[in-house]
């Protein structure tokens, strides 16, 4: 498979998703999770408090449905395609709202 371009429009969906995913499910202004992205990844992070954590990232695919999703392992500093044993993992789904989901219960 070609490697997919995040294009200002994605971003623009992506951004809305994790807006209202905030809005509607986290209902707190000094939590809550914020986006960034570099080359084929979305990476999401939470902010709480002015601190920053990292939670997953996803790689896109070309299709909003179907996010390829990596959990970010603390124990050694990486994101890991291949663990699948965590809080939450249930939640995956292709989305990036099941991947907020999984990380709500992943990193409470």
């Amino acid at each position: 498979m070609s490697k997919q371009i995040i294009t200002e429009q994605i971003k623009k969906q992506a951004d809305e998703i994790v807006k209202a995913f905030n809005e509607t499910v986290i209902k707190n202004p000094n939590r809550y999770y914020v986006t960034r992205y570099k080359g084929s990844y979305l990476y999401i992070d939470r902010l709480d408090h002015d601190s920053i954590s990292h939670l997953c990232r996803l790689k896109y695919t070309g299709n909003m449905d179907e996010w390829e999703f990596e959990i970010f392992k603390y124990s050694n500093e990486s994101y890991d395609a291949e663990d699948w044993f965590f809080p939450g993992s249930e939640h995956v789904d292709g989305t990036i709202k099941g991947a907020l989901k999984a990380g709500l219960e992943a990193y409470p």
